[in-house]
């Protein structure tokens, strides 16, 4: 269907047109979802290159397709390529909407969520907390959103070993992504796989096992059993298997993620 779109809207508009970078965008979505990652790569570009062209290069929509290239590349841990987007994509929002919007929490928190992977957690706390002050200003305290910027949080509170915190803020963002979003939703697989991570590194192996099951149940049932999310809680899975001595259980799942990264990275 998206397809028959973008073939549509090249004969009406041509090939440089903004309604020909909508429909890039979304057909790099359905890509992404599949994992067809190059795909969506190469997609995206040429949508990015449109809008550039046609809108100019402070667009708010330019400032849109940096932020979904951005995550790409960060899905894929090229943080090198990630992080000039994001940061692009952040003083687009800045000039477009002002320094308290929603947009500019998203960006903040695109960016700091990058720093964190890329162990860089004392510029990554700043940003989190003024996407935390943002969202809870202008969109109420139990808003999706703002389970984003605790959950982020709370990982910085884990990695620093501030235990009880990290719990706490774990607890909040999780509470408030199954009343906002339903408790099969992805976000709520990603705060149960890391309190679970806490809970490993506190070895309180039993409850750190059920939640990591019950995260795996939850992305494969919504991502599908091959994709990177699942191989991330597989791969976390493991080390506990390893820490409680479990090697021959650790070897299936370190293959099985092997296996998707693997598929991923040729597609």
């Amino acid at each position: 269907m998206f397809r028959q779109s973008l073939a549509i809207k090249e004969q009406l508009f041509g090939q440089d047109h903004p309604e020909v970078a909508s429909s890039l965008n979304s057909i790099a979505i359905v890509n992404w979802n599949q994992g067809k990652y190059a795909k969506t790569e190469t997609l995206l570009q040429r949508a990015l290159a449109i809008k550039e062209k046609t809108l100019g290069t402070d667009h708010e929509d330019v400032g849109n397709t940096l932020t979904n290239l951005g995550n790409l590349y960060h899905l894929q841990s090229k943080y090198e390529k990630a992080e000039p987007l994001f940061k692009r994509a952040l003083a687009i929002s800045e000039k477009a909407f002002g320094n308290d919007h929603p947009e500019v929490a998203g960006s903040l928190n695109n960016l700091g969520s990058l720093y964190e992977d890329m162990g860089k957690p004392e510029e990554a706390k700043p940003l989190y907390e003024r996407a935390l002050a943002i969202w809870e200003k202008s969109l109420g305290p139990e808003h999706s959103d703002v389970g984003i910027a605790l959950h982020n949080l709370a990982n910085l509170y884990r990695n620093h070993r501030e235990y009880e915190k990290a719990e706490s803020y774990y607890v909040r963002s999780l509470e408030i992504w199954k009343k906002a979003l339903g408790e099969g939703h992805p976000y709520v697989a990603h705060s149960l796989r890391e309190r679970a991570n806490l809970y490993r590194d506190q070895k309180n192996y039993k409850d750190a096992e059920m939640l990591y099951k019950r995260s795996l149940d939850i992305f494969e049932k919504n991502l599908g059993p091959e994709h990177l999310h699942v191989a991330e809680t597989l791969e976390q899975y493991v080390r506990l298997l390893h820490e409680v001595n479990r090697d021959r259980e650790a070897q299936e799942y370190t293959a099985r993620a092997k296996a998707i990264r693997e598929k991923s990275n040729s597609q």
